[in-house]
């Protein structure tokens, strides 16, 4: 009889060393070496940074003390460019229109986008077309955009009286009447920027559940109903933020009274930061316009202040 060899399970595999871990030092100078590596890729961004953003704002402030003529050296001012500044006529007319042209743009360029993003929102059907066809306006530059309006808003042959005489309506001044200008700018404004603030509010849409919907409409709730009740209260930190976004941008207004109105008429469009473009470059008042530049920058930084705040909460919350 022959002996069946006895089977031996194989060896199992050599297990490698575990390799030590490097000493405190190396480690330290490691990621010694990795932060300075990224502070190098930082460093063009960061010196760019510095020239074109900081350093202009701090010559600014400290131009704003100042008697400053280009080709000659600065004297020491004080506050006499704020007082000045202070007593121009032109200077309660700039923040009357751009308080006004905010408040316009609140009542029609922030109540318009959000219809347009519930519409957008319910439609069933090529709502990718009508999305682009929302966002296009802001794909074309403010100064082309602000020039096709010009032609438009153009009382003798332009195309905003030529269809209201075609419709057998009374024409208007649009940008050239003083009652009407300020409103006109408002409208260039909303056309050329609500496209991207559409995106937001639909994409805030898009993210309430649909159970909510489902059981307004069990309770019996209309559209109205549901858009007071569900949509809002879903969407408030979204509508309180794009708010304060839109009033630091609107506050800012400078390419449509530039381009359609250039301040006219009668001073009716003129606003802040086309009065500190006056005084630089038409008046030659480098302490005056920094001087507006630096009230308009306590205002707006009080209102970036409360965005701030607002978004840290909601992100702690």
């Amino acid at each position: 009889m022959t002996k069946t060899a006895e089977r031996r399970p194989p060896a199992p595999a050599a297990v490698p060393p575990v390799p030590a871990p490097p000493p405190a030092g190396d480690r330290g100078r490691r990621a010694l070496a990795d932060q300075a590596r990224a502070y190098g890729f930082l460093l063009g961004g960061l010196i760019c940074f510095a020239l074109f953003s900081w350093y202009p704002a701090i010559r600014a402030v400290v131009i704003a003390f100042q008697k400053y003529t280009p080709g000659s050296p600065p004297e020491w001012a004080g506050t006499a460019n704020f007082t000045r500044v202070l007593h121009d006529p032109e200077f309660a007319a700039a923040w009357r229109n751009t308080l006004t042209f905010t408040l316009l743009a609140l009542l029609i360029g922030f109540a318009v986008p959000f219809v347009l993003a519930l519409v957008l929102n319910e439609l069933r059907h090529a709502r990718a077309f009508f999305r682009v066809v929302v966002y296009l306006p802001v794909m074309i530059p403010p100064v082309v955009s602000a020039l096709l309006w010009k032609w438009f808003y153009d009382p003798g042959t332009g195309l905003a009286n030529e269809t209201l005489r075609f419709l057998h309506l009374p024409t208007s001044n649009w940008s050239n009447g003083t009652d009407t200008a300020l409103v006109s700018l408002v409208l260039v404004a909303t056309w050329a920027n609500m496209g991207g603030t559409v995106l937001i509010y639909l994409a805030a849409l898009q993210s309430v559940p649909g159970e909510l919907y489902e059981a307004a409409e069990l309770d019996g709730a209309n559209l109205l109903q549901r858009v007071r009740h569900v949509t809002v209260p879903q969407t408030r930190f979204v509508i309180l933020m794009l708010m304060l976004l839109q009033i630091i941008a609107t506050m800012q207004v400078f390419t449509e009274p530039f381009v359609i109105t250039g301040g006219g008429p009668e001073n009716a469009t003129v606003t802040v930061l086309y009065l500190i473009y006056k005084y630089a470059f038409l008046y030659n008042d480098f302490g005056g316009a920094c001087a507006l530049s630096v009230l308009l920058l306590l205002l707006l930084g009080a209102f970036s202040a409360l965005y701030l705040r607002l978004t840290r909460s909601e992100g702690d919350a």
